[in-house]
């Protein structure tokens, strides 16, 4: 069974990262206001980004690793934007 990590674009501009067992499913939950928390007064959300994980270890540990990124980092994420990506990545290093 693949898991997902996932970011979504809410409705005021923010972005909320998150990881699933199934993607489909828990997207309406989020589009239906079924699921309290962040996204909840921040509807109607949109999928921006996900990746396919073998474990839920994994896109739990992308889900925590994206989350902790800065917004220009993410919309490099979005964009598939690999450079640039990169180089943001040096830049909070050094």
């Amino acid at each position: 069974m693949p898991f997902h990590a996932y970011l979504l674009r809410c409705n005021d501009g923010s972005y909320y990262a998150g990881h699933t067992d199934n993607l489909e499913v828990r997207l309406a939950q989020h589009q239906s206001g079924l699921l309290p928390g962040y996204t909840l007064g921040r509807l109607p959300v949109t999928l921006v980004w996900s990746d396919e994980f073998a474990t839920r270890d994994e896109a739990f540990a992308a889900e925590r690793r994206v989350k902790g990124w800065s917004r220009a980092k993410k919309e490099a994420l979005i964009a598939g934007d690999w450079a640039r990506l990169r180089k943001l990545s040096r830049n909070r290093q050094g």
